[in-house]
């Protein structure tokens, strides 16, 4: 018979940082043609609710308020609900500055 001790991993999920949560209207593709609800933010990735479905590893263009036109790839997709992950982190400023903008419509 074998014995064993162990101390089991600490684990905070699958992101590397938690995510903020979000309730503003956010535009995908450079000409402004689709409307999208970011429902929850970080500094590297949003879940967006979408009028259409997206496709996963697809790249768009995700137009934010405040923060302008950035560069995402689809990471996961369900019917209108995706997460996206950022090609360049946001900056802290912008990202500080959407989490209040959330703050504000509520």
């Amino acid at each position: 018979m074998f014995a064993a001790e162990f101390e089991p991993a600490l684990t905070y999920g699958r992101r590397r940082v938690p995510r903020a949560p979000a309730s503003f209207v956010g535009e995908i593709d450079k000409a402004h043609r689709t409307l999208c609800k970011v429902i929850d933010i970080s500094l590297h990735g949003a879940r967006l609710q979408t009028y259409c479905p997206l496709v996963r590893h697809s790249m768009i263009w995700l137009t934010l308020p405040g923060a302008g036109c950035i560069a995402a790839e689809i990471r996961w997709a369900e019917d209108f609900t995706a997460g996206c992950r950022f090609k360049e982190a946001l900056d802290l400023d912008v990202f500080e500055m959407l989490v209040a903008l959330n703050r504000m419509e509520r």
